[in-house]
Parts: C-alpha cells; sequence; structure tokens
C-alpha cells in the first residue's frame, strides 16, 4: 500500500475554509475547544472546528479496513486507481460499515456506534488534515452520513502534517487503550507489520500497540502463518484471503504456543503438528477440540477415515534445500510433513473456490463443496474421536494423580515434623486427629480400588494389608 496519496481535489478550497473556521473560533466569544495528540513523538493540542460532512474524505491509508480492502477485487482496483474518486470513496464508506471478517455484512459494532452518536451526538472531534483527510473517525464519519447529519467536530494537525505523520497519529490514537473500536484482529497484525517494515524496533512497537514483545513476536509469526496459507490456496483466480481468518484470533494464538513448545522437542513432528491443526483451523474447528490434534493423530485418527484418493495420492518425494554461495543444503521435510501440507492445501484450494464463487465455474465450486464436505466429516469424526480418547486419559490419570499429589504433601509433612520437633511446636492432638482422618480415607480408597481392580499389584496389596480390619 503507498504511503503518499498526494491530495484530493478539493484540497486547496478545504485549506482555505479550515483556515477561516480556526479563525472564527479563535475570534468568537467561546473558549476555543482543543484536542489532545500525539504529534512527532509529543504531545500537542490542536484546535477543533466544524465540518461540512460532505466536504471530508475517507482516508485511503486507514489501518481499519487494510484487510477488507481485498474483498472486491475490482472496486479496490478503482480505489486503488484514484483513492479520491467517488468509486474509491464509495467503497471505503461500505467497508467501514461492514463486518470485518465478512464484509457482505453490516458489522453490529457500527450500529451501536449509530446509535450513540443519534442518542448522544460526538463525545469526542475527530481529526483532519488541512486538505480534509480524515485521520481519525473515519468510522464516525460513515454513521453521520447515514444518519443524515450535515457537520462533524474534528481537530485539524499542522499545516506541515505528510502522510506520514497521518498514519503514526492514526496508530497512536485507534491504539490509546480506551479506544471505543478497536482494529479488527488482521488490521491490526497487519499495523503491526507495517512498523516492523518501517524498521521500529519491538520494543517501540510493543509500547505503540499496549503489548508485550513477546505478543508482538507471536503475532508477527501468526501473520506469516496466514500469508502462507493465503498463497498456498491460490489456484487460478481463486485464493483465500487475510480476512477470512478473521474469527480465528484464539485458535492461532493457541497454534503458536503449542508449535513453540513442540517445535523445542522435535522440530519434525512440530511441523507435522502444525499443519493438522492449520486444517482444523481451516474447517473452523472449536479450539477447545483442535486441542486433541497431536502428532499421532493422523496414525491414530484421521488415516482410516480419509477418502482413498486422499489415501492414495502420495505428495512428490521432498527435496532438500541448497543454500546458495554456502554449497550446502537444509533437509527436506519428512514425508509425513509433506503428506500434511498436501492435505492441507488439497482443503485449502477447496475453500478458496467456495469463497470465490463470483469467479469459480459451477464444476469448480461442485468439487470444492464435495472436497470440503467429505475433508470436513473425516477431520470432525477424528477430531472427536481425539477428544473422546483424551476424556478417557484423564479420567484414568486422575486417581493416579492425586495420589501423587497425596505423597508430595506427605513428604513435606516429614520435613514439617522434624522443624516441629526442633521448636516444640507440633499440636499432637490434632496430629493424631489428622491420622484417624487418613487411615478412614486410605480405607474407602482400599475398598473402591478392590472392586474396580481385578488384578492388585504390590501397591494395593500392601493398602489391603494396611488397613486390614478397618473396613
Amino acid at each position: 500500500m503507498p504511503t503518499d496519496f498526494g491530495f484530493p481535489p478539493t484540497a486547496e478550497e478545504n485549506r482555505a475554509l479550515v483556515e477561516q473556521r480556526l479563525q472564527d473560533a479563535r475570534t468568537g466569544d467561546a473558549v476555543p475547544e482543543t484536542l489532545r495528540v500525539e504529534f512527532r513523538g509529543r504531545p500537542i493540542h490542536v484546535e477543533v472546528i466544524d465540518m461540512d460532512v460532505d466536504r471530508l474524505y475517507y482516508n485511503p491509508a486507514t489501518h481499519r479496513v487494510s484487510a477488507q480492502r481485498a474483498h472486491d477485487p475490482l472496486r479496490e482496483k478503482e480505489l486503488a486507481k484514484d483513492a479520491w474518486s467517488d468509486a474509491g470513496q464509495s467503497y471505503l464508506h461500505d467497508l467501514l460499515m461492514a463486518k470485518p471478517s465478512d464484509p457482505h455484512q453490516r458489522d453490529p459494532d457500527f450500529d451501536k456506534l449509530m446509535e450513540s452518536l443519534r442518542e448522544h451526538r460526538q463525545n469526542e472531534p475527530g481529526l483532519i488534515s488541512r486538505e480534509g483527510v480524515l485521520v481519525n473517525g473515519n468510522t464516525r464519519r460513515a454513521a453521520l452520513k447515514k444518519l443524515g447529519v450535515r457537520t462533524i467536530r474534528v481537530g485539524v494537525l499542522p499545516a506541515s502534517c505528510t502522510w506520514d505523520d497521518i498514519l503514526t497519529v492514526e496508530l497512536s490514537l485507534q491504539l490509546r487503550p480506551d479506544r471505543r473500536r478497536e482494529y479488527s484482529y488482521i488490521n491490526r497484525l497487519m499495523a503491526v507489520e507495517e512498523q516492523i517494515q518501517l524498521g521500529l524496533p519491538l520494543a517501540a512497537i510493543s509500547k505503540l500497540f499496549h503489548t508485550t514483545t513477546p505478543a508482538l513476536e507471536r503475532d508477527t509469526w501468526v501473520l506469516g502463518q496466514l500469508r502462507d496459507l493465503e498463497k498456498r490456496s491460490e489456484h487460478g483466480r481463486n485464493k483465500l484471503r487475510l480476512m477470512d481468518f478473521e474469527d480465528a484470533q484464539e485458535r492461532f494464538a493457541e497454534l503458536y504456543r503449542v508449535y513453540v513448545k513442540e517445535k523445542a522437542r522435535n522440530k519434525e513432528k512440530a511441523n507435522t503438528l502444525l499443519e493438522y491443526r492449520l486444517a482444523a483451523i481451516v474447517l473452523d474447528i472449536a479450539k477447545t477440540d483442535i486441542r486433541a490434534i497431536h502428532t499421532d493423530f493422523r496414525e491414530k485418527f484421521l488415516e482410516h477415515r480419509l477418502p482413498e484418493r486422499s489415501r492414495a495420492v502420495e505428495p512428490e518425494p521432498p527435496k532438500a534445500v541448497s543454500i546458495p554461495g554456502l554449497n550446502r543444503s537444509v533437509p527436506a521435510p519428512s514425508s509425513e510433513t509433506a503428506q500434511a501440507r498436501a492435505l492441507t492445501d488439497t482443503l485449502l484450494r477447496a475453500k478458496a473456490t467456495q469463497k470465490s464463487a463470483a469467479t469459480a465455474t459451477p464444476e469448480e465450486i461442485t468439487d470444492a463443496n464435495q472436497s470440503v464436505s467429505v475433508l470436513g466429516t473425516a477431520f470432525g469424526e477424528s477430531v472427536r474421536a481425539a477428544v473422546d480418547e483424551s476424556r478417557k486419559q484423564r479420567k484414568r490419570l486422575a486417581a493416579p494423580d492425586r495420589i501423587t499429589a497425596a505423597v508430595d504433601d506427605l513428604q513435606q509433612c516429614v520435613t514439617d515434623l522434624v522443624m516441629a520437633r526442633g521448636n516444640n511446636s507440633l499440636d499432637e492432638g490434632a496430629f493424631d486427629d489428622a491420622l484417624i482422618t487418613l487411615r478412614q480415607a486410605l480405607t474407602k480408597v482400599s475398598a473402591e480400588a478392590s472392586r474396580s481392580i481385578q488384578l492388585p499389584g504390590e501397591g494395593l496389596t500392601w493398602l489391603r494389608e494396611a488397613v486390614a480390619g478397618q473396613q
């Protein structure tokens, strides 16, 4: 996205009008209203005036709809060609009102903003350049236009304001902790990426975004995965868009944690796990169910549920990747990882075709629907089986884990007794009562374990003998 869009066609008229209204505000009877903003690294107070809603322009560089601009390629082309044209501004207007994850729908948060403006008018002014470009308040302008309100209160940036200033000021305002309407998930990731590309260190970016450096490292990893998925899904004119993953924030955050932990143990298994969990995210499987996908997922659950054609088609043998200039090569992914990646690619392309109904042929749509349905059923059944086994495993481990925890407490009790003996602080009566309670508990454990275990081992045999005569 370019960082300099030039000036709108009415820039000169707007500069003159803004200057006139600033003069009117200064010479009026009331105390002029001001707005505090961060400008070039320091806080300044800018003057606030009223401007006609229809004279202002939406900011084509706004981070609020960065990902959503890919929604309609034809309208995006018009916007990229001339950001100030009626067609380009109309597209921005529609995107500002739309739901980030599905621009076909109106955003419920936009409707809430309209209702708030209808009832309370503007609580805070927007912000413009002297040429009439909205730096902050783009969505408010869209809402005011829908409501038929003719004017909007706006602060005015200094005359020396550049496009770099506009981008920086917009971020500083939109990322304040008290903001009402946050950037969507993908647009926030893209805004982080933009700051990294500008050369800012992560520590500075984390301060700007009110987050931490580890969180930024996670976000950059996630955006890298998303861009890779977008690229892998492309075939012909069909491909997924970043905004198609708008609702997967929590699933990607958990995927990052699991992948990093598994990679520290075994990189190949981590990459295989990554592919199957990415496929589950593409299929919109719930986060709590995705947790049941582990490195043995295909072997134990998925393989026999896959359609024959998915099992029969093997990916090309992986080839080592050479490093130019070093006369060395990096080992290729294992066949298991390549197999998992091929399956995910099939699913990505099918999903891309479904999302591109306007450009795909009826035959392509039919094939894509069938692929998603078959693979979705296989994954769904496999994940449910994995979840069931995980629940059974937790139940199997619950009783032993509790015994282990009790042993830890008893070992600590030995240390406490030694210390109590040294300072003569043991409450002997309370200790004796606790031992009686322990005997009663062990008696019950022995009885229930004897009912559950047909062939007792050494431990249960000891427990039976220890509590003999107490039942």
